[in-house]
């Protein structure tokens, strides 16, 4: 069996066509075959990766606000805390003018 290949190729040397002639006995085969798109299966899962990176960063960007949330609370719950003691020291030095007086 002899086989004879020929490729015709774009100017930036991409296949485009491959033609196999194959000699297998009193009929020869011509075979003419051009590259495949691959089928759309690429872009499917770039979508899904794209979907899926969506869904993350809601995931992060909503667990950072109620990080957030949380901070500002404690930070409100400190400046009450801390109005309070200046509240208190005010009264123990009005107490202990009273006192002194």
């Amino acid at each position: 069996m002899v086989d004879r290949v020929t490729e015709t190729t774009d100017i930036n040397g991409n296949v485009v066509e491959r033609t196999i002639e194959r000699d297998t006995g009193p009929t020869p085969v011509t075979v003419n075959t051009a590259p495949s798109s691959g089928g759309g299966s690429g872009t499917l899962i770039a979508i899904l990766l794209l979907f899926a990176l969506a869904v993350g960063a809601y995931f992060v960007f909503a667990g950072s606000g109620s990080e957030t949330r949380k901070d500002d609370a404690i930070a409100e719950a400190a400046d009450n805390v801390g109005a309070a003691a200046e509240k208190a020291g005010n009264a123990v030095e009005k107490a202990a003018d009273k006192i002194a007086n």
